[in-house]
């Protein structure tokens, strides 16, 4: 009787198979590791940047739950053609020195290895980890300077009201409330655009899981906006009053920044109930379509 014998693994046809996949990793690795370096240490020592070591592991989670496309099939020609616009961008945003372009570029790169290997298809089928990715990088300095100050007034002008509507007498010079004896001055770090960078990736995310309806997403992430300058001037507001009524100390150091997560979480509670609302709206939206 004839006996079947189970041929052994051959090594060197699996690493034949495998070499394609390595010797892509080493390439991308090597053509965009600056911007991975940098983007790493700027998530570990700015704290403006600091939610980007929160949001990369979520989006990684997002990406293997959501899995691949059934129907996902490779663009090589439109996978090609992305990968040598983010070659290009890496090596003009290199010679500028732009950190921001630069990281761009990596994920540019990312998003082209997915087309060459599983199509636009799997690109649309990953849109929340990929938003969030995008959201992790940081904001460059002219950005962030131009964005700060305006939001820098804004707080300061809603906290004064605040103070004034508690009759607190105060005198507001443009980021500067003057109060008897002391003086707050509303620096570019209280302007709330950390805050609102943070609730913009939380809007997203939470409107991504939660919620089904495109115009129900765009509509809670834009109410990160307001939600962000009104705890910041509520910030700025309770900042005033206790330093006024309580002891000028607590203008700065611990009480300060814990004020600031509190606040912080009472934002994130606000975009809860709205993307819990939201829902609900969904839900009755889409009952009568299933009774009919």
């Amino acid at each position: 009787m004839a006996q079947s014998v189970a041929t052994a693994p051959d090594p060197g046809q699996a690493l034949r198979r495998s070499a394609p996949v390595i010797l892509t990793a080493l390439t991308f690795v090597a053509l965009f590791w600056q911007p991975m370096a940098t983007l790493l240490r700027d998530w570990w020592t700015d704290p403006d940047a600091g939610h980007g070591l929160l949001l990369f592991p979520v989006a990684l989670y997002l990406g293997w739950r959501r899995g691949v496309r059934h129907d996902a099939g490779p663009m090589p020609l439109a996978g090609l053609a992305i990968l040598t616009s983010a070659v290009v961008l890496r090596y003009l945003s290199g010679l500028a020195a732009e950190l921001f372009t630069m990281r761009v570029s990596l994920f540019m790169g990312v998003a082209a290895l997915i087309v060459f290997v599983y199509g636009t298809k799997q690109l649309v089928h990953w849109w929340l980890p990929l938003a969030l990715l995008v959201l992790s990088i940081p904001l460059p300095a002219v950005v962030i300077g131009t964005l700060a100050l305006p939001l820098q007034f804004k707080a300061s002008e809603f906290g004064a009201a605040l103070l004034e509507w508690r009759h607190v007498p105060v005198l507001l010079e443009g980021n500067v409330i003057r109060l008897p004896g002391q003086s707050l001055f509303v620096t570019e770090a209280c302007s709330g655009l950390r805050s609102l960078t943070a609730l913009l990736a939380l809007g997203l995310l939470i409107g991504g899981v939660w919620l089904r309806s495109p115009a129900f997403r765009v509509l809670l992430v834009a109410l990160t906006i307001p939600v962000a300058m009104l705890v910041n001037g509520i910030r700025v507001f309770l900042t005033g009053f206790f330093v006024y009524y309580v002891d000028p100390r607590l203008a700065e150091g611990f009480m300060h920044y814990t004020e600031g997560w509190a606040l912080f979480v009472m934002a994130f509670l606000v975009l809860g109930v709205a993307a819990w609302l939201l829902a609900r709206i969904e839900n009755r939206g889409a009952a009568p379509e299933a009774l009919a």
